[in-house]
């Protein structure tokens, strides 16, 4: 029976994979983001939950133990101080893995492991009663679309409703209609008679 099946070995040596692993983390810690394979990804984002989480406790243990793995010390103060404010109220996952793209020459699929609220950015504050404003200039024009639209649903509205208000004097009767449909059927029959035609002497 084999076990420790779920410890992806990627091919490579123990030495080889772990300094990989290292590298990674240092760089999606100072980054916030790195595309790289599927299977990386899954391994990286549990070592960087990891020092995400001796960031959050700070103590000297802590620090020691980050220093294992994280390969700059730039990278350790940011993950002792910015990130770990970021993720106080956090208990946990503090990273996402999105697939992207089937890498060329190999086929592999490709991910983009990122930190939580790495592409937020600072956003305008909206009262309770207000509408968000549109993030593009295509939203507005979408927005006059719709009102066009919907007014000249309304005008066609009106339109009908006006045809229907007309009064009926105008309107002819059925045994009207039929004798008028038959003395244009006469007139058409009397039209369509072939006229004679005379033979020419040669």
């Amino acid at each position: 029976m084999r076990h420790r099946v779920h410890v992806r070995k990627l091919s490579r040596t123990t030495a080889h994979r772990m300094a990989m692993y290292r590298n990674l983390v240092t760089s999606l810690l100072e980054h916030e983001r790195v595309e790289t394979t599927d299977a990386k990804a899954k391994e990286v984002r549990r070592l960087a939950d990891r020092m995400i989480t001796l960031g959050k406790r700070g103590d000297l243990h802590a620090r020691r133990r980050a220093m294992r793995v994280i390969r700059s010390r730039d990278v350790a103060a940011k993950v002792f101080g910015e990130l770990a404010d970021r993720f106080r109220g956090r208990a946990g996952g503090y990273t996402r893995v999105l697939k992207t793209r089937f890498r060329v020459g190999d086929a592999a699929q490709m991910s983009l492991v990122a930190l939580l609220g790495a592409d937020e950015g600072p956003q305008a504050a909206v009262t309770p009663g207000e509408k968000a404003a549109p993030r593009k200039q295509g939203g507005a024009k979408r927005a006059a679309a719709g009102a066009a639209k919907s007014a000249g649903k309304a005008g066609k509205g009106e339109g009908k409703a006006a045809k229907a208000k007309k009064p009926a004097s105008g309107r002819k009767s059925g045994a009207a209609k039929s004798s008028s449909a038959a003395a244009t059927r006469s007139k058409a029959a009397s039209r369509a008679k072939p006229k004679a035609t005379r033979r020419k002497a040669y």
